[in-house]
């Protein structure tokens, strides 16, 4: 039953990212932490940030940590109001860091401010983001008016930290030989050139093309139960809020590998 709520695709076998014939590389001492999709598993993203403490400590040279997350931190798991004060409450002391818009943090502020995409974010995990404010949904009135009374009740205890933070939320972040967004990006469009809904949307026929794209494209937004490599993107939503598995690519250098609150891979 897992398996159906994730992606499935007829894709390459896994083979080592490239650019140009060469392996990719970060800006020499740096080593970037990319993170998955959270969902509200605040539990998980707690429990992910001890391990990259952990994995920087353990490091027998300084490097300056980037920690770069893809976005999708609210909907489907309980603590979506927690991971928001988390994120603005207690960000990881000597990380620089980068936080990227989600489709999903999309449709939640799309929905505080009235535009009409409450249905579709309820039936993808919204009623889970309400919950966690504390806001019900009352079945006895017609649709119209309880989304209304929900938007209603969800502005009133939503707090104006929360609302910036959203605002603020970036698109895309390059770094060395990497791309980093929520969803992916168009072939044959060039890499400044993305649009939004691409960056936050799309799936197809990003997953499957075959071709480069300028660089290694780091994404989420698709699940699998592993780390997805391709010789021109690494997708890292493992389906945090079904499997308990939170991932974050390590960067350093030319090499990669994985974190993830159910084990450590390397790449």
């Amino acid at each position: 039953m897992l398996r159906r709520l994730f992606q499935r695709l007829a894709e390459l076998p896994p083979a080592r990212p490239e650019i140009a014939g060469r392996p990719p590389a970060v800006p020499a001492g740096t080593r970037l932490y990319a993170v998955g999709d959270v969902h509200g598993r605040l539990d998980l993203l707690e429990q992910l940030e001890e391990l990259i403490l952990e994995d920087l400590a353990a490091t027998t040279r300084p490097v300056q940590p980037v920690l770069v997350m893809v976005g999708d931190y609210v909907d489907r798991g309980f603590e979506s109001r927690g991971v928001l004060d988390h994120l603005i409450e207690r960000p990881l002391r000597g990380f620089a860091r980068v936080l990227l818009l989600g489709n999903h943090d999309l449709w939640l502020r799309a929905f505080l401010a009235g535009e009409p995409v409450g249905e579709a974010w309820l039936q993808y995990g919204g009623d889970a983001t309400l919950a966690s404010y504390g806001v019900g949904l009352d079945r006895s009135l017609p649709e119209a008016e309880r989304l209304a009374a929900a938007r209603e009740a969800l502005l009133e205890r939503f707090p104006p930290a929360h609302l910036r933070l959203l605002d603020e939320l970036e698109l895309a972040f390059e770094f060395g030989d990497y791309f980093l967004c929520h969803a992916g990006v168009r072939p044959g469009v060039p890499l400044e050139a993305q649009s939004e809904a691409d960056l936050l949307w799309i799936r197809e026929p990003f997953l499957s093309w075959p071709g480069e794209f300028g660089k290694i494209v780091v994404h989420g937004h698709t699940a699998n139960e592993e780390p997805v490599v391709r010789h021109n993107r690494i997708g890292i939503d493992t389906g945090a809020c079904w499997t308990g598995r939170l991932t974050c690519l390590v960067l350093e250098g030319t090499e990669h590998r994985f974190l993830s609150t159910g084990r450590a891979e390397r790449g």
